[in-house]
């Protein structure tokens, strides 16, 4: 028998999110049943939920930046006990067979990682709703335990937001010391922030707005550089060993690429549409421009240890499930500092 669960579904590109009821599967002998107690909200929701990237599912349950407690436990399990604190990432399978996924690195599963909602399942049948529910039902070897010490709310886009931006910082050796830029100031970059501090880095925010010099200080960025002023790219030209961009909107690469010095890396983890990036660009002064996304459930569980360690978390405004709609609307302005997370109490 499935199990009946409360949720806020979307229905088409132009429909609000609003109540829906879906079925959950019981746990299978490797599974355990999650009580969620907080989703993050991503800025992707809302891109897939408006079906801006093509291929939307519908109905659709948002939601991969999840934080609950174990409520049930399959027979075989052997990794988690009712009561453990979890958390449920922006995929929920993969093949297990590849390369990437022998070494850790699941998000690059060369057949395919499993998205935690608008996808299919491995067994092609059934359609994953994600987060924002009351349970949700995972394989054991795709849960992170959230280390005590962090709060569950302010945990969530830790998810998501924060092994987006912990990845490429350690992946590329980002330490103490080295001159790192962090381009865009929201969800994204405010953990970028908090990481590259934490390994003893010297820290720029490079924002297009000068409104977010207060916030970047409150932070613990060292400088910040305002990209509106047409000096800003001179004045900073050379003066970077690793730049993270974090922007989803247009921009010119090339004028980033401009600010690494020799050897400089520049990893984009924003999906901003194709900007075209010259040879001279790169060969001048040997830079490097890579991509990067998520992490591994092995990375991601180092990722929340580090962040139990030094006291980081994410920054949050916890909204009910009923207020979803107009946090979208915000989101689209940037109103939010610096991510919505769900209170899914609100809708038990």
């Amino acid at each position: 028998m499935s199990i009946p669960t409360l949720a806020y579904a979307t229905h088409s590109p132009t429909s609000a999110l609003e109540p829906w009821s879906l079925e959950r599967r019981q746990p299978g002998p490797k599974d355990v049943l999650i009580d969620i107690l907080f989703c993050g909200v991503c800025h992707s929701d809302l891109h897939q939920a408006r079906d801006e990237w093509g291929g939307s599912i519908f109905p659709m349950v948002p939601g991969h930046e999840i934080v609950g407690t174990v409520i049930k436990v399959g027979s075989e399990v052997s990794k988690w006990k009712v009561g453990d604190t979890v958390g449920v990432g922006v995929f929920i399978d993969s093949c297990r067979e590849c390369n990437p996924c022998k070494t850790g690195e699941e998000q690059y599963c060369e057949n395919g990682m499993t998205g935690t909602y608008n996808a299919m399942s491995r067994d092609g049948k059934s359609v994953n709703y994600g987060g924002y529910s009351t349970q949700i039902t995972m394989d054991q070897d795709y849960i992170v335990s959230i280390p005590e010490g962090l709060a569950l709310d302010s945990a969530a886009p830790l998810l998501c937001a924060g092994i987006t931006t912990y990845s490429p910082i350690r992946h590329f050796g980002v330490k103490a010391g080295d001159r790192v830029a962090i381009v865009g100031l929201g969800g994204l970059g405010h953990m970028g922030v908090k990481f590259a501090k934490a390994l003893g880095a010297h820290v720029t925010i490079l924002s297009h707005s000068a409104s977010k010099k207060a916030d970047a200080e409150k932070l613990g960025a060292d400088d910040f550089v305002a990209t509106s002023d047409p000096v800003a790219f001179k004045a900073k030209k050379s003066s970077f060993d690793f730049i993270l961009d974090t922007v989803s909107a247009d921009h010119e690469i090339e004028e980033y690429l401009a600010l690494l010095a020799l050897n400089g890396t520049m990893v984009l983890v924003g999906l901003p549409n194709p900007s075209k990036v010259g040879a001279f660009a790169l060969v001048g002064k040997r830079r490097s421009l890579a991509g990067s996304m998520i992490g591994g459930i092995r990375e991601t569980q180092e990722m929340l240890n580090f962040c139990a360690e030094h006291g980081i978390s994410a920054d949050v405004e916890v909204i009910p499930m009923s207020y979803i709609n107009e946090a979208y609307d915000r989101m689209l302005k940037s109103d939010v500092r610096y991510r919505f997370v769900i209170d899914l109490a609100s809708l038990k």
